[in-house]
C-alpha cells in the first residue's frame, strides 16, 4: 500500500495499515496499537493522543487536517429517538447517517456512496445518481459520529437531548445497518473493510450478528460476502416478487433476475447459517396488491425469508406515495397468512426528513421535481399496474 500522507484518513486503515504508516513515520510498530486504542474510542484528533510523543501528534495532525467530516444538518424526530445527520467530507460531498435510539440497543444506519447508481425510481437517492464511492474510512466514522453523540450526549455544538426512554438507552453503538445512501455491495471493497474495522475485537468489537448489510441483487457479490466467513445479515431490498414489476422498480434485476437472486440468498444462508431478511417499501396502489403479496409470501417460504415491510415515505421528486393503512393491513395479513413471517416496521424520521434520502433529496432535488429517468420508470410501472400486467 501507497499512503498519500498529505490527505490521510486513520480510519481507512486497518491494522497491519496502521502498522505501515507508523514505520513510514519512523516510529516503532507498537505505536500503531496506540493510535488504534484512540480511534475506537471515538477520539480522531491526533492531538488529544495524549500517549504519543508531541512530535507524531503534530505530525498526524498535520496529515489527517480535514479528514473529519462537518455536520451540515442534524434533523431530530420521533420525541429525540431518531437523529439525521448530513455530513459532508473534504470534497464537498454529502451523505447521510441515522441514529436511532431504542431502550436496550442504538442502530446506526450508514451510507457507503455519495449518491447510488442502481436507479430505482421511488428512491430520491438513486434519481440523483452515483457521483462516487465512500471510503471504508468514510463509512466508519459515520459510526465514529453517532458513538461520539451517544458518548458525550452532543452532537456538534447541540444537546443530543432524551430520548424519552427507559433508562435513557445505550450509551454507545450496538448495531449497524448498511441501509442508508448506496449501494454496499456496489462499494463491495469498502463494505468489506468496514465491516472487518467494526467486528475488530480489538476495535469497535460489535458482533456480526449485530451487523446488517443490504443488497438490492448483486448476486455475484453476495457470494463474495458469504466468503468471509462472518455471521452478518444480508438484507435483500426486494420490492417486487415478479420479474416484470422488478424489472422496473429494481433495474438491477434486468441484469440478476429473481431466480438468480433466490439462488444467491439460498447460498448465502447455507454458507453463513444466518436467515435472510427481506426489505420491502410498500408503495401505494403499486406493490400492494394480494398479486405481489401472494409472490412474496411464496419466495420468502423458499428462502425461510423474513420480511420486513415499511410503507413509503413521501419523497422530494417521487411521485408515489405510501399505501392507506387498509392497504397494508392487507397485505401484511395476506402474507402471514400465507405462512411467511412478516413485520410491519417502524417508520422512523417520517415527521422531519429524516427517513433514508429525504434530507439529502429536499436540498438537491426539490419539493414536486422528477428527473427524466424517474418519470419515465414511473410512466411504465403505472401502465404495468393499470394493466394488470405486473406479474
Amino acid at each position: 500500500m501507497t499512503l498519500d500522507l498529505s490527505a490521510l484518513d486513520l480510519y481507512a486503515l486497518d491494522r497491519d495499515g496502521l502498522v505501515e504508516l507508523m514505520t513510514e513515520l519512523g516510529e516503532p510498530a507498537y505505536r500503531a496499537g496506540q493510535v488504534a486504542s484512540w480511534l475506537v474510542r471515538g477520539v480522531d484528533d491526533p492531538m488529544r493522543m495524549t500517549d504519543l510523543p508531541a512530535a507524531l501528534r503534530e505530525r498526524l495532525a498535520e496529515s489527517t487536517e480535514g479528514s473529519t467530516p462537518e455536520l451540515v444538518a442534524h434533523h431530530v424526530a420521533d420525541g429525540g429517538r431518531t437523529h439525521k445527520f448530513l455530513l459532508r467530507f473534504r470534497d464537498g460531498e454529502a451523505i447521510e447517517t441515522v441514529l436511532m435510539r431504542y431502550p436496550r440497543r442504538a442502530t446506526v444506519c450508514i451510507s457507503t456512496q455519495a449518491g447510488c447508481a442502481m436507479g430505482c425510481p421511488f428512491c430520491a437517492t438513486g434519481q440523483a445518481g452515483l457521483r462516487r464511492q465512500l471510503t471504508a474510512g468514510e463509512i466508519v466514522r459515520q459510526v465514529v459520529v453517532a458513538q461520539q453523540a451517544l458518548a458525550t450526549g452532543r452532537i456538534g455544538d447541540v444537546e443530543l437531548g432524551p430520548a424519552g426512554l427507559e433508562g435513557g438507552g445505550p450509551d454507545h453503538v450496538t448495531n449497524v445497518v448498511y441501509m442508508g445512501m448506496g449501494e454496499p455491495l456496489a462499494n463491495l471493497d469498502a463494505t468489506i473493510a468496514s465491516v472487518r474495522w467494526l467486528h475488530d475485537p480489538e476495535g469497535f468489537g460489535l458482533s456480526a450478528r449485530s451487523i446488517t448489510v443490504s443488497t438490492v441483487g448483486l448476486v455475484p457479490a453476495v457470494s463474495r460476502l458469504a466468503d468471509l466467513g462472518l455471521p452478518l445479515t444480508l438484507a435483500v431490498s426486494l420490492h417486487a416478487a415478479t420479474d416484470r414489476l422488478r424489472d422496473e422498480l429494481v433495474p438491477i434485476n434486468r441484469v440478476h433476475p429473481l431466480v438468480e437472486l433466490e439462488d444467491a440468498v439460498q447460498t448465502y444462508r447455507a454458507r453463513t447459517g444466518r436467515r435472510v431478511t427481506i426489505e420491502w417499501c410498500l408503495i401505494g396502489d403499486v406493490n400492494d396488491d394480494v398479486v405481489q403479496a401472494d409472490a412474496l409470501a411464496r419466495l420468502a417460504r423458499r428462502m425461510r425469508a423474513h420480511v420486513n415491510v415499511i410503507p413509503m415515505n413521501p419523497t422530494p421528486g417521487v411521485r408515489w406515495k405510501e399505501p392507506t393503512r387498509e392497504r397494508t393491513d392487507a397485505f401484511v395479513a395476506r402474507v402471514e397468512q400465507a405462512g411467511a413471517t412478516i413485520t410491519l416496521r417502524d417508520t422512523r424520521g417520517r415527521d422531519t426528513e429524516a427517513a433514508c434520502g429525504q434530507l439529502l433529496a429536499a436540498r438537491t432535488l426539490g419539493d414536486g421535481n422528477m428527473l427524466p429517468v424517474a418519470r419515465g420508470a414511473a410512466e411504465r410501472v403505472d401502465a404495468l399496474v393499470s394493466g394488470g400486467s405486473a406479474t
